[in-house]
């Protein structure tokens, strides 16, 4: 199957919310415009499938393409192997002008010859980028050759970059997967308590706080993907009895596509906060009952979820009296938006906003459940507002990703990585404390009072923090004073990135009569390119949005 057709069945795919809400016309058209080779901000479909798979620890990954390519995905995630290393070491083509002008499939089967002689993996993953794919090379035919040739599974996964985002190639990686990997192999005996564990990456090792419960209780992880994974337990995944989906959606279409073929039942859980964790230790419990495992299992699974919960509020409760009601500013996406706040929450935090900007419709009503129906939703917050947000003491600590980070150091405020480059775990009981104790920590630091003090020779209102915050009020002031130009300022926020489309567009097609997203789509074209603003102007028409009277949600949205 040609990149183009698997696109298109890939986005075809019911499992993913976002899917759900487009036409059978927008389906085929994709979720995404294709990005210009060399040009994919925050990440193209090959670093996605890398993402993905390279936690493979036993696997050769190898990058067909310029050498910049695999120097860019490289260890970009501070994913763990209990054993193997073979993953950490780098292998690409080094494609040159030369290669260009004349091919590089020779060089391609070459380098899985030397990677065979020299390393013997038990496969090699064979990462197509967007050099080859434009001057025609096919991986497939190469990789089929290279694997009758030396006996070894030699995967193609068709992903240049230019063919769609990060999440994309997620989703490209997992078809790989189904379509060459999954099945290919029998396990040497299977149990009733079989499961497989999807989306999970083991970031810096936190998947062992979980692991050994699951030992406890007899629960055999059959295969993870792709966290300390095995090429031979994801060959074998397909005899499982259940599938656990943890906090991500990138790969709904491995876990629907195994429920289709293998009749294996699945569920999206999060190990992420106490609560959740013993919630998705209990769904486990009932699947497998459900597939022969003896009943008994789940009184087990009761029993240590009330002795884990016991220990880890116990924990909690030494440090809650220096946590109890500090503010937490949570800029982060997807699952995380929820689950993260739910264990914030539990610590005895208070949530004073979270970005909902990757999250779905039914992420955003998890949240309302846990934070109350005025919860502080953020669509996107720049910079400049967020910074306002932390300099009037708005929010204690700010959790983000290390790109917003200096957000924080900006406004001399305390700042805990909780995306995927961070060095500490987070999941399970055991994680839960731990972020409690880092946030301490972080809290406590005694940096702060240091760097909030001004310079010796500091003036008042000299310094660029005062400038910066004098320039904001001032232009806040301006809006308040002419509400015309307030009024013309809110409608211009961009709602639809792809489109280029306003809140203001999207207003008047409802005032215009546009009673549905799609109605509000022909008349706009909002949520014709990645689909993902369709949640938000649901929200607007669920409001019944009037043109010069917002409502409180819309604000958010377009903060």
């Amino acid at each position: 199957m040609s990149v183009s057709s698997k696109i298109q069945d890939v986005f075809n795919e019911p499992g993913c919310s976002k899917n759900a809400n487009k036409s059978a016309k927008d389906k085929k058209k994709g979720c995404t415009k294709a990005l210009q080779p060399g040009g994919a901000a925050g990440g193209c479909a090959f670093d996605g499938a890398k993402i993905a798979l390279q936690p493979f620890a036993d696997v050769a990954h190898l990058v067909h393409g310029p050498i910049a390519c695999e120097g860019n995905s490289w260890d970009n995630r501070g994913s763990a192997s209990s054993g193997p290393t073979l993953w950490r070491t780098s292998f690409t083509t080094d494609m040159t002008e030369q290669d260009v002008v004349f091919g590089g499939e020779k060089k391609l089967f070459k380098a899985c010859k030397e990677i065979i002689e020299k390393y013997d993996p038990p496969a090699i993953f064979v990462y197509q980028t967007c050099v080859p794919a434009m001057i025609g090379d096919d991986i497939g035919a190469v990789c089929k050759a290279a694997s009758q040739k030396f006996g070894k599974p030699v995967i193609p996964v068709n992903v240049p970059g230019f063919v769609g985002p990060k999440n994309l190639g997620n989703k490209l990686a997992g078809e790989a997967l189904l379509d060459y990997v999954i099945g290919t192999v029998e396990p040497e005996y299977t149990t009733p308590y079989d499961i497989n564990i999807i989306g999970e990456f083991n970031l810096a090792g936190e998947f062992w706080q979980v692991k050994p419960l699951l030992d406890e209780l007899g629960i055999r992880i059959l295969s993870c993907i792709s966290g300390d994974g095995r090429y031979n337990e994801v060959a074998s995944s397909h005899r499982a009895r259940a599938t656990m989906m943890v906090c991500s959606k990138a790969m709904i279409n491995v876990a629907r596509k195994m429920e289709e073929r293998y009749g294996i039942p699945f569920f999206e859980g999060s190990f992420y906060g106490i609560e959740d964790t013993s919630d998705s230790l209990k769904e486990l419990a009932r699947l497998l009952i459900e597939r022969g495992a003896d009943p008994e299992l789940m009184d087990r699974v009761n029993a240590l979820c009330e002795r884990e919960e016991k220990r880890a509020y116990a924990a909690i409760a030494k440090l809650k009296p220096r946590v109890q009601g500090k503010k937490v500013l949570l800029i982060t996406g997807g699952v995380k938006s929820w689950s993260v706040v739910a264990a914030l929450m539990e610590a005895g935090f208070e949530m004073v906003g979270t970005s909902v900007k990757k999250s779905t419709r039914e992420d955003k009503e998890r949240i309302k459940e846990l934070m109350g129906q005025d919860a502080h939703l953020i669509e996107d917050m720049k910079p400049r507002d967020m910074y306002k947000m932390l300099r009037d003491a708005r929010a204690d600590i700010m959790l983000s990703g290390g790109r917003s980070q200096f957000v924080a150091l900006k406004a001399t405020m305390p700042w805990l990585d909780i995306n995927q480059e961070r060095h500490q775990c987070y999941m399970g009981y055991v994680g839960m404390v731990n972020l409690v104790k880092e946030i301490d920590r972080t809290l406590s630091n005694p940096v702060w009072k240091k760097v909030r003090k001004p310079a010796p020779w500091a003036k008042v209102g000299d310094s660029w923090q005062e400038r910066a915050l004098a320039q904001i009020a001032q232009e806040q002031a301006e809006l308040a004073a002419d509400p015309a130009k307030a009024e013309e300022v809110r409608r211009a926020k961009a709602v639809c990135m792809c489109k280029g489309v306003t809140l203001g567009a999207i207003e008047d097609a409802i005032r215009g009569g546009a009673a549905t997203t799609e109605a509000v789509k022909e008349k706009t074209a909002a949520s014709g390119g990645c689909g993902a603003c369709a949640v938000r102007i649901q929200e607007i028409l669920d409001q019944g949005a009037i043109v010069g009277q917002p409502t409180q949600q819309i604000n958010v949205a377009a903060e």
